[in-house]
């Protein structure tokens, strides 16, 4: 997450941004979006770490394997003195995001409530997910033309697989 926000200059995800790898390679893009605000700073609570080791120990990783998640659905606001505030309602029912893998990628889901959440608020609500095959990206790909390093991003990750 770090090099997703850097390079990007931002603190939050949605349409037509990437997610990067540490070595400036772009893992998926954020082709569609309902809901404009996705937060990458928030880090999840010790049962979804728990969670999300489970899941990775069946693949054979481990602790050090375990990066940045994304809290697709929430927004965190950072005040100007650095606290950051948990934002309630930021996704209505139906709300949705695409993402197109640029790599091959493990991808582990977790419903668990945002660690900046209220105490006692509603648990999990159902999450549908799809599978497909797309077209690669175009020269002309929204991604690709968002920021210039995302242009940069897509040639390393281009060159990788040549």
């Amino acid at each position: 997450m770090p090099d997703t926000l850097k390079a990007q200059h931002i603190a939050r995800l949605t349409k037509d941004f990437v997610l990067y790898s540490d070595m400036g390679r772009i893992l998926c893009s954020i082709i569609d979006d309902s809901v404009g605000w996705h937060d990458p700073l928030g880090g999840c609570s010790a049962a979804g770490r728990d969670s999300f080791l489970i899941e990775l120990e069946k693949w054979g990783l481990g602790p050090r394997d375990l990066v940045a998640n994304v809290n697709f659905f929430s927004r965190i606001d950072v005040a100007n003195d650095g606290g950051m505030s948990f934002q309630e309602g930021n996704s209505a029912a139906r709300s949705f995001v695409e993402l197109r893998a640029e790599m091959n990628v493990l991808t582990i889901l977790n419903t668990c409530s945002h660690p900046l959440g209220r105490l006692g608020q509603p648990g999990p609500k159902p999450v549908q997910l799809a599978v497909r095959n797309v077209a690669p990206p175009a020269e002309d790909d929204a991604c690709r033309l968002s920021r210039p390093e995302n242009g940069r991003g897509f040639v390393l990750t281009e060159r990788y697989f040549v």
